[in-house]
């Protein structure tokens, strides 16, 4: 194990890596107001946006999950990482070099696996890279050149070069310090009779990359007539490897993709390559796999789901190709956005088609052409004899079940009608009513619709109590205003301080906010906010008792305030509304206590005593009322 990083290494890769950074690499996000952003949640399905991030607290929070934390929180959730993993790679990003408590400077052989393996991957690339300028390379530069690859493409794309050899990088990379337990954990390696040797031999290499832009695997491509493996071998599945979960070309798209909500999905390395480069930077690929739901989260929070958001798919003219468009149209549901189809008139595939006829006809075969749901209509329709009463019963059987999944009801109602004229129905009111019907009950089952928009009100609302979050009610305005003011102790404590640190646990009556008060108060009160406000949030998340708490201290801190301007005076009514009435509640039990006494004819003393604090806290509830804040 490697020693603890130390705690002034951890505060400063925090500061140094901003939260909004972090996060746009795995997703879109947008304006929240407030100085928030937002984008669609990482960790769990939803149709709207309810993940927020706070770049001046460094903190994000789902309103529809509860997840929530600092940035290094994010890391270590959305890549599955240890804390101290999550530490080492945003320290790579910052360029910090990290102390460990004990043992000095982290050896590199106690680091994470995935750090590790990710590092195993980055200098096989570069190995790859150079060797395609090597003599043996040129059967590879030649198979590029061929489909309109030239150096600085190759480059671009991180293209190489797989030495013929038994163990080339195998040996590069023990001499790297990586050992043979890490080499064949990796898939860079396997076994062979006498140790390790390369899985990939004597072909061009392509590098694929997460969405945060790190090399996890690679394709490689035969070159060679007696080499007897598959066309495309890829990485095997490995830690930081699942071919389910990674889109080639992702690193270099996602931008574009979250900048004009479309994205290109092509079925080959080349054909990303050439989409790139004939200008359509939003292309990408799967790796070896059917582009299946998986692929689709990735997509999704980049597209943000907006109304005009497209997806078109460029599959083959062939059979496969067919096949593979119907296998998407199974998924189309997933998403919000609207897909579509574009095969090449000769049935050309990306790459052949900016040979055959140059990079703008690239350009135009991906403007969307076919809706994806009226391909699959076809195709239905194509295999059937429609000349036959039976035939045409069968085709509509199979196809209205398409129509009804159509997301815009209009268009859904105007497909219907199209469909009754494919298939050669007089009774276009017959077709369109059975569409509606199977709508209805797909409706009725739940699996069909948008998810209602919920944002931090509504979530709290409806919330069950539980590890998802408390069940609060913020119609009720005692707990509203309560909400408020723990928002101000951690978003403006200077607004709030000194008066709130004098504030009592017991005068927040729900109990997940005052639990979130004494978190505050162990972390040195609102008023160490003012002095280190990132540090004073780590603090006060770190003291909450369990991860309840530490969810709400999180929400209330990414949470808009609900007033647009945010003073002095906003922040003093808050004050004495919480103040007031834990004073009124205090004004009833002695009322209760002094009535007691009165009719036990009790000791006078006590009474006396009983009678002066009734009056006493009369006074202060009364100067609260009449001179707000400066009674405080």
């Amino acid at each position: 194990m490697a020693g603890r990083i130390n705690d002034e290494d951890v505060k400063a890769v925090r500061d140094a890596v901003p939260i909004d950074a972090v996060v746009s690499e795995y997703l879109q996000l947008r304006n929240a107001g407030g100085g928030n952003l937002k984008g669609l949640c990482p960790f769990h399905d939803e149709k709207s946006p309810s993940f927020q991030v706070s770049p001046s607290k460094g903190l994000f929070h789902c309103f529809g999950c509860q997840e929530g934390g600092d940035t290094l929180t994010f890391v270590m959730k959305v890549d599955h990482l240890t804390f101290s993993e999550a530490v080492e790679r945003l320290a790579a990003k910052a360029g910090i070099t990290l102390r460990y408590e004990e043992g000095g400077y982290n050896p590199s052989h106690q680091r994470g696996e995935r750090i590790r393996l990710v590092e195993a991957h980055k200098a096989a690339a570069e190995f790859y890279t150079a060797q395609l300028e090597s003599a043996e390379a040129e059967i590879g530069r030649k198979f590029l050149a061929e489909r309109g690859f030239d150096q600085a493409a190759a480059a671009h794309f991180g293209v190489g070069y797989s030495p013929a050899g038994w163990d080339h990088l195998t040996r590069f990379l023990r001499g790297k310090g990586f050992t043979d337990k890490e080499l064949t954990l990796s898939g860079l390696s396997q076994e062979g009779r006498r140790g390790p040797i390369d899985r990939f031999r004597g072909r061009l290499m392509w590098p694929i990359r997460d969405i945060g832009g790190e090399v996890v695997g690679f394709g490689a491509r035969k070159l060679r007539d007696d080499d007897n493996g598959p066309k495309y071998l890829n990485t095997p599945e490995t830690p930081i490897y699942k071919k389910s979960q990674v889109l080639y070309g992702i690193d270099l798209a996602k931008k574009e993709i979250a900048k004009s909500s479309r994205a290109v999905v092509v079925e080959g390395y080349t054909d990303v390559m050439a989409c790139h480069l004939a200008g359509v930077p939003t292309a990408i690929a799967t790796c070896g796999t059917a582009f299946g739901g998986d692929h689709i989260k990735i997509l999704r929070r980049l597209l943000m789901d907006n109304g005009s958001a497209r997806v078109i798919f460029t599959f083959d003219g062939d059979a496969a190709g067919q096949k593979a468009a119907l296998r998407a149209f199974e998924d189309d549901q997933k998403f919000a956005a609207e897909t579509y189809i574009a095969i090449a008139p000769d049935g050309m595939d990306p790459c052949d088609l900016r040979l055959a006829k140059g990079d703008s006809a690239v350009t135009d075969l991906v403007e969307p052409r076919t809706p994806l749901f009226e391909f699959a209509l076809r195709q239905i329709v194509a295999r059937y004899d429609l000349e036959t009463p039976a035939g045409r019963a069968a085709a509509l059987d199979e196809a209205a079940p398409v129509v009804a999944r159509i997301k815009n009801t209009g268009a859904q109602h105007e497909v219907a009608v199209q469909l009754a004229g494919m298939l050669g129905i007089l009774d276009t009111q017959f077709v369109v009513k059975r569409v509606a019907q199977l709508a209805r009950w797909a409706r009725e089952r739940g699996g069909k619709g948008p998810a209602p928009q919920r944002g931090p009100q509504a979530v709290a609302q409806a919330a069950p109590t539980g590890p998802s979050g408390p069940a609060l009610n913020l119609r009720n305005p005692v707990y509203a205003t309560e909400r408020e003011l723990l928002k101000l102790a951690l978003q403006r404590p200077e607004l709030v301080s000194p008066a709130f640190d004098a504030y009592g646990v017991d005068e927040f009556t729900a109990a997940p906010y005052a639990a979130v008060r004494q978190a505050v108060l162990e972390a040195g009160g609102a008023e160490f906010g003012i002095q280190d406000p990132q540090e004073y949030l780590v603090r006060v998340r770190d003291a909450a008792p369990d991860d309840v708490v530490r969810a709400m201290v999180t929400e209330l801190a990414v949470e808009a305030i609900m007033r647009r301007t945010v003073d002095e005076a906003y922040a003093g009514e808050q004050l004495v509304t919480v103040r007031l009435r834990a004073v009124d509640r205090r004004i009833r039990d002695v009322q209760g206590t002094f009535t007691r006494l009165s009719g036990s004819h009790g000791d006078p003393e006590q009474l006396t005593a009983v009678q002066n604090e009734l009056w006493i806290l009369q006074q202060y509830a009364r100067a609260l009322r009449e001179r707000g804040a400066a009674a405080l």
